[in-house]
């Protein structure tokens, strides 16, 4: 998204729009492909998720067990999403829990979870530390 869209510091209401459409647009083929519609827990992981969930925390620095198992509401998501975008890339560099390799691409990530959210009519992420290959290692030998 931020290679595509985002590419102004900070982004302009243009890139933003043209990043949702295109957010909406995989939302879309998702849908027609799985059953969302049954999905009872929306569960974000590692990444975006979990910097938008220290940022939501007011974490000086990151701090995984601050962060695993937070859940947010999608009001706190869309607050943190807005904040973000509206920052140049130097001040999302000065917050103490950003890896220095999400920088560039929070916002892009933010407003994947935000309308993810929101398009799948999720009021909360659950947040998760760890990563899908922990899912399939615990599966492989349960």
């Amino acid at each position: 998204m931020t290679e595509r869209y985002l590419q102004s510091d900070p982004p302009t209401e243009l890139e933003i729009a043209q990043t949702i459409d295109e957010i909406h647009r995989g939302l879309n083929q998702v849908r027609a492909h799985l059953p969302t519609h049954k999905a009872r827990t929306f569960i974000g992981l590692a990444g975006s998720v979990t910097t938008v969930a220290a940022m939501s925390l007011g974490l000086k620095e990151y701090n995984p067990l601050a962060i695993h198992g937070t859940v947010l509401s999608l009001d706190q998501v869309q607050s943190v999403t807005d904040q973000l975008l509206d920052m140049s890339r130097a001040d999302r560099a000065q917050l103490g829990f950003m890896h220095p390799g999400r920088v560039d691409v929070i916002g892009g990530g933010a407003l994947i979870l935000r309308e993810s959210m929101s398009q799948l009519n999720f009021p909360r992420v659950l947040v998760s530390e760890h990563d899908l290959l922990d899912g399939v290692v615990a599966r492989l030998t349960a």
